[in-house]
């Protein structure tokens, strides 16, 4: 905060730093108005079929950025779709009505990338389908090595779907909820529920383990999936997983702050991730309690939290872009210290992220009229007002109104930190330079960038969402005395038909499971390719990616459990393939010379994933060499 003097000029009581103060205020104010179209205009830009940016987008489908090189962003993630509905369908309830066809084109559009069978597996019968984290701009599979299966996607677009299923209801449009929406929702709730407690890649795509972004929204989802499905009268089996998920949460708080990922023998970072920082706002609840074992922005290891995320980046060694920049006072954020992905730069949609945090942390001491300070929020609280100390603060309060005050205008800061590496066209790209001349880098346009934007202004606005938090009956959030280590849920799934998916059916399946040792360079990908629909017939276009989650060097082993479509009936048969190499930089693939065959037994319609024959193959031919780029 400014330091302010006062005095009297001509009968005239002047303020120091205050004229400039509300110049800064007016500034910023002008910037958010400004940029907030633009960013909304961003957002549709990107959207199929109609947004200008992203020509050839399938109907309903978010791309993540126009940029389709150095990085190539031109995909849809399941994620990152949901967390900008999430936005387009908030924009609609404050009153943007022109958005509902957006609206209905992301609901054709999930119910049927919900069929697309893909590296992760299929809809049917078991729901692995669901993790695939992406798909090409026209909604086939995408074939790539990837970081799969990705479990936060079905949560995100659970919940993005039930506030505009609330939206129906409330508006006599049950059964349009019920009989179109529903059966995507329940798809994602069963994922949820069956898998839960299973292993899988974090918020950032590099980290195989348990995510607190991944659990934070599955846990709301569930609780949410068991309200609506009550209010359609329908079932949710997988939603009486919820207070597990939510007793699971609580083992992420290290004593100091939330770690970002739970990874059975540590994966060499610290801990401190920014996607602890985002998950509060997703799950924000303006009528929750800030002792709520919900993990409320407003909570005190939230808080703390905050504080040590933020502490990390004021390193200006680590970020020479916030030397000289006091505490107190906001700086630009990027993902976690030990990032290394384009040199582990800022990123616009955690730095407004930042301040999304503490204007919700603002909205709810303004809805409880109380702050409580104790040992663990302590810190967070001091750096703002060296005069905090342990204790209840009630409204009326002169402490009280200062810290809220305080708090906010924190906000704002981080906001003004976006405003001064945002470019004159207002265009929000990935990241900017943490280091001079600190100008945006990465995918230009991203999606993520301009909705995060969009959602803190309307947080900035007073406009916050539902409550979704029940405050009393079986689902109200209670932690178990004993966590179980995971879910029983034997999940149903089905093509949601009525709102444009195809009536798939289970396929007649034998689960191969492809092992190859290839010694590899950092930035190669192995794929089997070979006769068949699941093996590309040939066509490398369409091979299937193989895993180094097992890779060692001394057992430099690719492998996959790929279940081989065949035609019902035909009996056991032979399998023609070869592995092939894809080079970085662009350069050809390298595949193997000489065929290479696996006998497999007759295929099977009851969904066994049941491995009934393995191979155990060494690669011959030649190895790759990096292109250097």
């Amino acid at each position: 905060m400014h330091s302010l003097r006062t005095f009297v000029l001509s009968g005239l009581l002047v303020v120091q730093g205050a004229c400039a103060s509300a110049s800064k205020d007016s500034s910023l104010d002008k910037y958010i108005k400004t940029e907030r179209a633009i960013a909304l205009q961003g957002v549709l830009d990107n959207i199929g079929p109609k947004g200008k940016k992203v020509p050839g987008a399938a109907r309903g489908l978010v791309i993540a950025s126009p940029s389709t090189n150095d990085p190539d962003y031109f995909y849809t993630w399941t994620r990152d779709a949901a967390l900008t509905f999430r936005t387009i369908i908030d924009d609609f309830l404050f009153g943007n009505k022109a958005l509902e066809s957006y609206i209905e084109d992301y609901i054709y559009s999930q119910a049927v990338l919900q069929t697309v069978s893909n590296p992760s597996g299929a809809l049917l019968p078991h729901g692995t389908g669901l993790g695939e984290p992406k798909y090409t701009a026209n909604g086939t599979r995408y074939n790539g090595n990837w970081g799969r299966p990705q479990r936060d996607g079905p949560a995100l677009r659970a919940i993005a779907l039930i506030q505009y299923s609330k939206y129906l209801v409330a508006h006599g449009k049950h059964d349009r909820a019920k009989k179109v929406i529903w059966p995507i929702i329940s798809n994602d709730l069963a994922y949820v529920g069956q898998y839960w407690n299973s292993t899988g890649y974090d918020l950032w795509e590099e980290v195989s383990g348990s995510s607190f972004f991944t659990t934070h929204n599955q846990y709301r989802a569930l609780v949410e999936g068991a309200s609506i499905a009550a209010t359609l009268g329908v079932s949710c089996a997988g939603c009486g997983e919820a207070p597990q998920v939510l007793c699971f949460l609580q083992s992420y708080w290290n004593g100091k702050f939330y770690t970002g990922n739970l990874v059975e023998g540590g994966n060499g970072r610290g801990g401190v991730d920014a996607n602890t920082i985002l998950s509060p706002i997703a799950v924000f609840d303006p009528a929750a309690s800030c002792d709520s074992p919900t993990l409320q922005p407003c909570h005190s290891r939230s808080l703390a939290n905050f504080k040590v995320f933020v502490d990390t980046f004021r390193n200006s060694t680590l970020y020479p872009i916030n030397d000289g920049i006091r505490a107190g006072q906001g700086i630009a954020l990027g993902r976690y210290p030990e990032d290394i992905y384009y040199d582990g730069n800022p990123w616009y949609l955690i730095t407004v992220g930042a301040a999304e945090f503490l204007y919700d942390v603002v909205a709810s001491w303004t809805k409880s009229r109380v702050i409580t300070i104790d040992e663990t929020s302590l810190p967070f609280f001091k750096e703002l007002y060296p005069h905090a100390k342990k204790g209840r603060l009630s409204r009326g309060d002169r402490a009280y109104a200062e810290l809220r005050d305080r708090v906010r205008s924190y906000a704002d800061t981080f906001v003004a930190v976006a405003q001064k590496y945002t470019p004159a066209n207002g265009m929000l790209a990935e990241q900017f330079l943490k280091s001079s001349p600190f100008t945006p880098i990465s995918a230009a346009n991203l999606t993520w960038s301009f909705a995060a934007f969009v959602s803190m202004t309307h947080r900035r606005d007073g406009h916050f969402p539902e409550s979704w938090i029940p405050r009393s009956g079986p689902n109200q959030p209670v932690v178990p005395g004993k966590c179980k280590p995971g879910s029983a849920v034997q999940s149903v799934y089905a093509p949601a038909t009525a709102a444009g998916a195809p009536n798939i059916t289970i396929p007649c399946t034998s689960t191969v499971r492809f092992q190859v040792d290839a010694l590899t360079y950092y930035g190669e990908n192995v794929y089997v390719t070979g006769s068949g629909t699941t093996l590309g017939d040939w066509d490398l276009a369409n091979a299937y990616p193989l895993l180094s989650s097992n890779y060692t060097e001394q057992h430099p082993v690719w492998w996959a459990d790929i279940p081989l479509e065949m035609a019902e009936g035909s009996g056991a048969s032979t399998v023609s393939y070869k592995y092939a190499r894809q080079q970085d930089c662009g350069q050809d693939w390298i595949v193997e010379e000489a065929e290479r065959s696996v006998n497999v037994p007759a295929c099977r319609t009851d969904g066994s994933e049941e491995v009934v024959a393995e191979t155990n193959d060494t690669y011959v031919g030649k190895g790759g060499s990096t292109g250097g780029c």
